[in-house]
């Protein structure tokens, strides 16, 4: 009893020299993030609509005449570039033969492409159907190679590298990659490998994603809507600016020549791709992004399998940036301006200040500011800055504009993931190198009937669905908006609380991305 009655007057001594200068310093340094990603956001704004406007194509400022065999006849196919497409896979069940089956399919002369299946499966069901596929297409005459590791050693990047060291790849001049659940168009090489043919200070090719299962459910349309800014915006302004982006890990044409020089493949963090990328551009490589050119494949369906998802892109690159910065500020082959772009425009603010800044901000401050009303947050901090850099994001999805609001909230529960991955990552602590492999369900039943099994096993699958982290935040979210309602908070902020807070129960409580009907 006596020390609940001393709660008021021990909160009261420490709120005035400790609690409200530490909140505003925190306010401080959010309202500066906050400013580094708005103009990073207009600045690509900007950027973005000049390349329209200007017609800043890649067929307009490269070279990408069409390969031929009229070109000369007597060569044949033998005026072809031999392409090596690698396929690493691990235990794809529902989609390994997606990307054979494409991949197999492609329009380019069947003696200039060899075909690496790198499996990783540990299932000895799966290897033997993905080992009988390749025998399938190899009977139909297509150069088709099935590969298994005694170990998964380096993981993605570990069955990349071992697949470089057969002798064959030696008389291949570039090399595609594409995860098991991408589908290229048959023409993917004729409107790609013209690029890298014609230019040879070019090492990358890289095209767009196309999310077959977007209209999937709620969660999948607000991943379309991150990700289409990054392929309509990010990716175009990074190309036409300064001819460097990170390489997505699939749907890429590399120049063997120039992985070769960057060191090849490297295992050190979960970003395999753009570390490569990273080392290649350091050594004055040029990439180009085609948007024009769109590959199939699915979005994660499940929550937990977006979360393991985010946790690898928000950790991967974060350790990334610990390593590599010190190399990219001694390197000597690029320009001040390259380096600045990738330390600051790639690195600060796009893998590292976005993620921390919209949890930090929006899901502790601003809330820990209804307790302490000496501590004022401007509205153009609080207001008018998201609501511009919400706005600028909806660009890449119009047809899901009506949806920003649900995004909004979606974005900002995540966020959560992508803070704690992101810390672990530049701390270098426990989860900084685990990968999980984001499962991928291609066109098969996804809806699981409800009455199946006893109530105990029903009650241990609910069990298993729920989120602590999240309900933990909802609770405090709803604290505080219900403090700043019961006490007139003059700024309002209860009904953001809330609906924040209705967004962290309902993902805590495992009701997103749990069941998905078959479209």
């Amino acid at each position: 009893m006596d020390a609940a009655v001393g709660l008021p007057d021990a909160w009261s001594q420490v709120r005035a020299p400790l609690i409200v200068p530490l909140l505003r310093l925190a306010v401080a340094a959010c309202l500066l993030m906050s400013v580094l990603l708005f103009l990073e956001r207009l600045y690509m704004g900007v950027v973005i609509v000049g390349v329209k406007l200007l017609r800043r194509t890649p067929e307009r400022r490269y070279k990408c005449d069409p390969l031929s065999e009229d070109d000369d006849p007597e060569l044949g196919s033998a005026a072809f570039p031999v392409v090596l497409v690698q396929i690493p896979m691990f235990n794809e069940r529902e989609v390994y033969h997606l990307s054979i089956g494409a991949v197999c399919g492609l329009s380019w002369p069947s003696d200039r492409l060899v075909v690496q299946v790198l499996d990783d499966s540990t299932d000895p069901v799966i290897k033997e159907m993905v080992r009988m596929e390749c025998e399938r297409w190899a009977h139909k005459g297509i150069n088709i190679t099935y590969q298994i590791r005694e170990d998964r050693k380096g993981y993605k990047a570990g069955a990349l590298k071992q697949g470089m060291k057969h002798g064959y790849v030696r008389e291949c001049e570039y090399m595609v990659i594409f995860d098991a659940d991408f589908q290229p168009d048959p023409d993917f090489l004729h409107r790609t490998i013209p690029y890298l043919y014609h230019n040879p200070d070019i090492a990358l090719v890289q095209a767009r994603w196309r999310f077959v299962n977007a209209d999937e459910c709620l969660m999948t349309r607000m991943q379309e809507m991150s990700l289409d800014y990054h392929f309509k915006v990010e990716q175009e302004v990074s190309s036409s600016v300064c001819a460097f982006f990170g390489f997505n890990g699939t749907a890429g044409v590399w120049r063997i020549s120039a992985v070769n020089e960057a060191g090849g493949w490297n295992d050190r963090t979960t970003v395999e791709d753009m570390d490569l990328a990273i080392r290649a551009s350091l050594k004055g490589w040029k990439f180009v992004y085609l948007g024009d050119v769109q590959v199939k494949s699915e979005l994660p369906s499940t929550f937990k399998a977006f979360r393991f998802q985010q946790h690898r892109w928000s950790c991967g690159p974060a350790n990334l940036f610990r390593k590599m910065l010190l190399e990219i500020v001694t390197n000597k082959k690029v320009t001040i301006w390259k380096k600045f772009h990738v330390i600051y425009n790639f690195f600060l603010v796009r893998k590292i200040v976005a993620h921390i800044v919209t949890f930090t901000f929006y899901c502790i401050v601003i809330p820990a500011t209804i307790f302490v009303p000496e501590v004022h947050i401007p509205k153009w901090g609080c207001i008018y800055i998201p609501s511009i850099i919400t706005l600028l994001n909806s660009v890449g999805t119009p047809r899901s504009f009506h949806l920003l609001f649900f995004w909004i909230l979606f974005e900002n529960v995540m966020s959560l993931h992508r803070t704690k991955a992101t810390l672990i990552g530049l701390l270098e602590a426990g989860r900084v190198n685990e990968w999980v492999v984001t499962e991928k369900l291609g066109n098969v039943l996804k809806m699981k009937s409800s009455n199946k099994g006893s109530a105990k096993k029903s009650f241990m699958r609910m069990w298993e669905r729920l989120n602590v982290p999240e309900l933990g935040v909802s609770a405090f979210l709803f604290s505080c908006g219900w403090y700043d309602l019961a006490f007139g908070g003059k700024d309002n902020f209860f009904i953001y609380l809330f609906f924040q807070s209705i967004a962290f129960f309902v993902v805590g409580i495992g009701y997103v991305g749990t069941i998905v009907p078959q479209s």
